[in-house]
C-alpha cells in the first residue's frame, strides 16, 4: 500500500498514542512525515519507529498552543520537503471528571487552549501552504464527546464540540479550493491519556462495558480512519464529524 507516496504529512501530538500510530502508518504508506509534539525523547522514538518501518520523516518540537511554534512547524516542513499535503491535527489534552461548579478557570482554559486553540492555530498556518499549492487535506481529532457530551466533563466536551464547529466552518470555506477538512471522533482508546480508566482491570472492564462493542479501541484503529480520510479513497468526504466509537455515539 503506497497511498501517500510523494505526500508530505504533519502529525501533531505524535509522541504517543493515536498520533504515534498515525505517524508510523502514514510513513509506512509512503508519506514524508513531520512529527510535532512537546516531548522530545518520545517524539524521537516515534521517528525511529517510522524509519524502522521503512518510512521517512523528522521531528519538530512544537507546543500547538503557541502561534510562533506552530508557524515554525509549518515553515520547517515546507523548507525541508517543499510542500504540505496532509495535516492530522491530533494534539489534545484529556479531561478531568469533575462538576462544572468546582472546576476552576485555569483548568477550563487548559482544555480550550490545547484542544481548540491548538487546532485553530494549526489550520491558520497550514491552510496558506495548501492554498498556494492548490489543495490538501486536514483531519482534526475531536472526540466522541464532541458529538455526545459526558456529565462532569463539561470543558472537555465543550472544547471537542467546538473543534467540530471549527472544522465544519473551515470545510465550507476551503472546499472550493480543493482542500478537504473533516473531524474524526474516537471513543475510549488505549493511550496514555486514558490510562486512568485502563490500568485498573476493574475500571477498564467498566469502561469497555460502556461501549456497545464491549471493548476499548486500539490507537491503530483510529489511525486507520485518519489515513483513510486523508487518502484519495475519501476524495468526496469534506466536512462533518466521523465517529469511530463502537456504536457509543448512537
Amino acid at each position: 500500500m503506497n497511498d501517500f507516496a510523494g505526500k508530505v504529512v504533519v502529525v501533531t501530538g505524535g509522541s504517543s498514542g493515536i498520533g504515534r500510530a498515525a505517524a508510523i502508518m502514514f510513513a509506512q504508506r509512503g508519506g514524508k512525515v513531520v512529527v510535532a509534539a512537546r516531548r522530545v525523547p518520545q517524539s524521537e522514538e516515534t521517528v525511529r519507529m517510522m524509519k524502522e518501518a521503512g518510512g521517512e520523516g523528522m521531528f519538530v518540537q512544537t507546543d500547538v498552543r503557541v502561534a510562533a511554534q506552530v508557524e515554525n512547524l509549518v515553515k520547517r516542513t515546507v523548507d525541508t520537503y517543499g510542500r504540505l499535503d496532509i495535516a492530522f491535527n491530533n494534539a489534545g489534552k484529556s479531561g478531568i471528571f469533575q462538576s462544572l461548579v468546582t472546576e476552576n478557570e485555569e483548568a477550563f482554559y487548559e482544555q480550550i487552549d490545547t484542544n481548540l486553540k491548538g487546532v485553530w492555530l494549526c489550520m491558520k498556518y497550514e491552510l496558506p501552504e495548501m492554498l498556494k499549492q492548490g489543495g490538501g487535506v486536514i483531519v482534526n481529532n475531536s472526540s466522541i464527546t464532541g458529538l455526545r457530551a459526558l456529565r462532569k466533563l463539561s470543558s472537555y466536551s465543550a472544547s471537542k464540540h467546538a473543534v467540530i464547529g471549527l472544522t465544519n466552518a473551515a470545510a465550507k470555506e476551503f472546499a472550493p479550493y480543493n482542500i478537504r477538512i473533516m473531524a474524526l471522533c474516537p471513543a475510549w482508546t488505549m493511550t496514555e491519556m486514558t490510562k486512568e480508566f485502563t490500568i485498573d482491570p476493574e475500571r477498564k472492564e467498566k469502561t469497555a462495558r460502556s461501549i456497545p462493542l464491549r471493548r476499548i479501541a486500539q490507537p491503530e484503529e483510529i489511525a486507520e480512519l485518519a489515513c483513510f480520510l486523508a487518502s484519495d479513497k475519501a476524495s468526496f468526504i469534506a466536512g462533518g464529524a466521523i465517529a469511530i466509537s463502537g456504536a457509543l455515539d448512537i
